[in-house]
């Protein structure tokens, strides 16, 4: 009976402990770490031929500077502009990114890829949009 009840503690102080290394947030790992303000933008509903663009935040919250070497999007109706120079442990920075409509219809969920240096290589965000046919007005 002593071996059940000192069993039953002994998992009950293991699950305990389980539980309060689970709650705890990872390490950033050594070295670049790119971190976005928001992964994801939704535009909304737009009309078929509007230009949108939005600007994507992120920190560097590594320990070396951030340098991106390339940032991808899905199609040619998505363009980006990023900071060519190295982002420093702790300094912001964005990359912008434009949608072009023209030919489009429907819901859309356009990922941008970014290459850099970073532990967390690659990063992606994404923009998403819902495009109306164009009004006759």
């Amino acid at each position: 009976m002593k071996n059940i009840i000192a069993i039953i503690t002994l998992s009950f102080f293991s699950i305990a402990a389980s539980a309060q290394d689970a709650e705890l947030p990872e390490p950033t790992p050594p070295g670049p770490f790119i971190e976005f303000a928001e992964s994801s933008y939704d535009f909304g509903d737009i009309e078929q031929g509007d230009k949108v663009e939005y600007t994507f935040e992120f920190t560097n919250t590594g320990d070396a500077p951030i340098v991106i070497s390339n940032v991808l999007t899905t199609c040619g109706c998505t363009a980006s502009s990023w900071p060519r120079e190295p982002i420093l442990p702790g300094a912001s920075s964005k990359i912008e990114v434009t949608f072009n409509s023209a030919g489009k219809i429907g819901h859309q969920n356009k990922v941008v890829t970014i290459m850099s240096n970073a532990t967390n290589n690659p990063e992606r965000v994404k923009i998403v949009t819902n495009i109306l046919p164009k009004s006759d007005s």
